[in-house]
């Protein structure tokens, strides 16, 4: 009997990694299609070289925001413009450099206030930004940035990010294990 329990379990267990995949890939292939010049783009490949949080990259960081923007629209079933969402939640940290390098010492403290306005600025250098995307790279910080979002996709980007920061500093979610530590 107790042979049996564990069998289901493990099948149980195997179903549910199994939908988790399957959701995983399918959250990459909407980014792919909305965002693939971004995802090949220099610049941001580039960002797997500076740490956001914790061990966790700048690139990887985005990533994860754009995917759980994705899974917080799909949960609570809330019509936004996705592909905008998806851009702007890739392009919210675009500020390419790295944040914890002492040449940086004057921006650490302040990182938080400038980021957003250094990340908007570089992505308009790369990319024709719509008025959704500026506001969810410009906003994204609220409330240190003072305006909030006055979209819907902003307000869920900055839910993301708030979220995958959170999991990222207290170390819940395991960063890519590339670029520096700090």
């Amino acid at each position: 009997m107790p042979e049996r329990r564990a069998g289901k379990r493990s099948r149980r267990k195997a179903e549910q990694w199994k939908r988790h995949f399957e959701r995983q890939r399918e959250l990459h292939t909407q980014i792919k299609e909305a965002a693939g010049d971004i995802l090949a783009s220099q610049n941001f490949r580039g960002t797997k070289r500076y740490i956001q949080h914790g061990n966790m990259t700048v690139n990887a960081h985005c990533m994860d925001v754009a995917k759980y923007s994705l899974a917080i629209t799909d949960r609570l079933h809330i019509q936004c413009n996705r592909r905008d969402l998806i851009r702007g939640a890739l392009l919210h940290d675009y500020f390419l450099y790295d944040w914890h390098d002492p040449d940086h010492a004057g921006i650490r403290n302040l990182h938080g206030f400038y980021h957003p306005g250094i990340a908007l600025r570089n992505a308009q250098k790369e990319y024709q930004l719509t008025p959704i995307e500026q506001d969810i790279i410009r906003k994204h910080m609220w409330p240190l940035t003072v305006i909030p979002p006055t979209c819907r996709e902003a307000w869920i980007v900055t839910a993301a990010d708030k979220w995958c920061s959170l999991l990222e500093t207290v170390h819940l979610h395991k960063g890519s294990g590339k670029g520096k530590t700090k």
